[in-house]
């Protein structure tokens, strides 16, 4: 099935059956295409935890509002962004050239302007930019489980805080949403709703 098709399909699953696992193969599909998402120069600045472990999604149902998907889907799929960009700079030019050696140059040059750009932004700015580049992989990720026809549900109703610390999470790596993924325990209860090409769309 490809994604086009499968728009009508998917919805943000809210109930899903317990204990029903999503494959390996199809959980290494949906986060290739994480991996695989845009993002601003390349940097990538998010990181996802894959939470499968019971205790750990027992202790985050809680500080999730209560919400069953966080125990009940095959797996919790935890965004974070990154705080680190002007770090992240030097590790993407050396990691590059090494893949790349023959653009070494070339990428040099590219990491100073990037690290220069870096310089003159706020850590405020910086921050909502990371914020931003991981909502792009989060789209690519619920593409890739609608193409797969796996059900999922983009969550931001948790405290973050609290997740950041039941992870144990690095400084600078902060949780912003959730992906769960499995399936669903029952169809949609009423159609899906979009506004019409004309309230969202123009042409100049």
């Amino acid at each position: 099935m490809s994604f086009l098709s499968q728009l009508d399909w998917r919805f943000a699953t809210k109930v899903f059956t317990p204990h029903q696992t999503v494959r390996t193969e199809d959980l290494d599909e949906i986060l290739r295409a994480i991996r695989s998402a845009p993002t601003s120069f390349g940097l990538q600045p998010f990181h996802v935890y894959v939470v499968t472990d019971s205790d750990v999604r027992a202790k985050l149902k809680p500080v999730s509002f209560d919400q069953a998907q966080v125990t009940d889907a095959s797996h919790v799929l935890i965004f974070c962004y990154r705080t680190d960009a002007r770090e992240r700079i030097p590790q993407y030019v050396a990691k590059a050239t090494t893949q790349m050696p023959e653009h070494a140059e070339a990428l040099k040059g590219y990491g100073a302007y990037m690290q220069g750009f870096a310089e003159r932004l706020t850590d405020d700015w910086i921050h909502e930019w990371a914020k931003r580049q991981t909502y792009i992989a989060l789209g690519f990720g619920l593409a890739a489980c609608a193409e797969l026809q796996i059900d999922s549900c983009p969550m931001e109703g948790f405290n973050t805080e609290e997740v950041d610390r039941i992870l144990n999470l690095p400084s600078h790596v902060k949780s912003i949403v959730y992906m769960t993924v499995g399936y669903r325990a029952e169809e949609p209860t009423r159609p899906k709703f979009r506004f019409s090409d004309k309230d969202l769309f123009t042409t100049v």
